[in-house]
């Protein structure tokens, strides 16, 4: 169950934003093997100002077109599995019109005693869900 943030900068079309939130779910079930349904997505358009996202010193330059997404999702993928899916998303979301330039991921994992989808309850904990992997 991966939360992902996306964050870009305001001004791109509806259908644009939809074509790039679709991207990034897309490589989630292809390399994770999520299921399609597993989707929760937090979509924050920002004033250039207030988007800030430097080459830290890697010797590109970025535009407005930059978009972050960040994973929250359960440990325990490999580091190969995790660069696929950076790859992946480079891919889609070139085909959804960002350059792999603008494109920023980090991934984040924890447990599953670190996840409550309603009622203040851990469904992971409590055995209302399987836990991914085990």
């Amino acid at each position: 169950m991966p939360l992902v943030r996306i964050d870009m900068i305001r001004g791109r079309s509806p259908e644009n934003v939809r074509a790039i939130t679709d991207a990034v779910q897309q490589s989630l079930v292809d390399v994770l093997e999520i299921p399609e349904r597993d989707r929760f997505q937090i979509v924050t358009q920002h004033d250039p100002d207030e988007l800030i996202a430097l080459d830290y010193g890697l010797g590109f330059s970025r535009t407005s077109g930059t978009v972050i997404v960040q994973i929250f999702t359960q440990r325990g993928r490999s580091s190969e599995s995790k660069q696929l899916v950076y790859r992946t998303l480079a891919e889609r979301l070139a085909e959804a019109g960002v350059d792999g330039k603008d494109l920023f991921v980090s991934y984040c994992e924890n447990g599953p005693e670190d996840w409550s989808f309603a009622d203040g309850r851990a469904q992971y904990v409590e055995g209302d869900l399987p836990v991914p992997g085990r």
